[in-house]
């Protein structure tokens, strides 16, 4: 199995090689979701969860803040990467998305947002009926840029990543007695998979039919779950971890309906979980020395406005951390998990 996986490795990166001074795999890639894959668009919204300051970006190509919620670049920028584009899906909410930019791709992806569109509008962040409805304008635009067969041919071509659900359980469910009391995680995993069907299918009628999917991750395991969660220990908080497990599971059962229900859909479910998993209870082999604290401040709490340039503990060098800061992997992390990625998506590009 090591050697099949070496191997599998090896020819990923000889198609990485093999694109890096021709045309991208895909015509355009297209991203939808919450903070672990917003590159900017909360930065145009009158909303509390938001990355545009320092210490974030610090370590970005330009080292400045751009909303990511990282010091540097998220895993779908390594994505976009090995894929072959020369530069990375902007924000659509910024002045980038403009012109030919457009035409290899958009970010919809709004910090705070999930399958339940009330969370996104507790922290007034873009719902993903609401980055649909960008999604449409998008594509209205590039018919108008390069004609409708070769604008069908990018929607149909291009890969088009859902990254959601973590916030619904963290930033809402877990914290929101009108939720957990009236649902189980398992009622409440329902609803959510009753969204991303939903969300699945009208992208497939928009056109699109190549759509890749990320679980969540060991939500127990992150810096702030710990310390919200973990009721004073310093461990993984098996509670939430159980109940991502159960939420990824339905999400593949979902998803393996959704592709015998639509023709020519091409749905892969990207596994992050036990990707991150290893690098947070594993941390020395992959390079890391740190899993259980963040980078920024203390590491154990801090993200959004409370990771800024006066917390006191931040990090000088952030390529030996797991995390960057409570919630979000560092550009290190991340680099290992588009790796993951660029192994489990093939069938995406073939």
């Amino acid at each position: 199995m090591g050697f099949l996986r070496c191997l599998f490795g090896g020819f990923a990166l000889a198609l990485v090689f093999s694109v890096s001074d021709g045309d991208p795999l895909v015509p355009a890639f297209c991203i939808f979701g919450d903070s672990v894959v917003d590159v900017g668009n909360n930065n145009n919204l009158s909303t509390l969860i938001k990355a545009n300051f320092p210490p974030y970006g610090r370590d970005f190509v330009t080292h400045r803040p751009t909303g990511r919620f990282c010091n540097g670049k998220l895993a779908t920028d390594f994505t976009a990467e090995y894929l072959g584009f020369t530069s990375y899906p902007p924000a659509y909410l910024s002045r980038e998305a403009r012109g030919q930019r457009i035409l290899t791709g958009v970010n919809f992806a709004s910090a705070a947002s999930g399958y339940y569109n009330v969370t996104a509008r507790l922290f007034r962040a873009l719902t993903l009926p609401h980055q649909l409805k960008y999604y449409r304008i998008w594509q209205r635009k590039v018919v108008n840029l390069v004609g409708r067969t070769k604008a069908t041919n990018i929607f149909s071509g291009g890969i088009h990543l859902i990254s959601a659900g973590s916030s619904d359980f963290i930033q809402n469910y877990y914290i929101n007695p009108l939720l957990n009391r009236r649902y189980s995680p398992d009622e409440f995993s329902d609803i959510l998979m009753r969204s991303y069907s939903t969300f699945v299918q009208n992208l497939y009628d928009l056109g699109a039919r190549r759509i890749g999917v990320t679980t969540l991750p060991p939500t127990g395991c992150l810096p702030a779950a710990i310390t919200l969660f973990g009721r004073g220990t310093n461990h993984c908080v098996a509670r939430l971890n159980n109940d991502a497990i159960s939420f990824n599971n339905k999400l593949n059962r979902t998803s393996q309906n959704l592709k015998s229900k639509l023709s020519g859909l091409k749905l892969v479910v990207f596994d992050i979980y036990q990707p991150l998993f290893d690098l947070i209870t594993k941390p020395a082999e992959s390079g890391f020395f740190e899993s259980r604290k963040a980078c920024c401040g203390t590491g154990i709490l801090e993200t959004s406005f409370l990771c800024n340039a006066r917390s006191i503990g931040t990090c000088s060098n952030a390529t030996n951390y797991v995390f960057w800061d409570g919630f979000h992997p560092s550009e290190s992390a991340n680099e290992k998990l588009a790796q993951s990625l660029l192994e489990q998506g093939f069938d995406l590009i073939s």
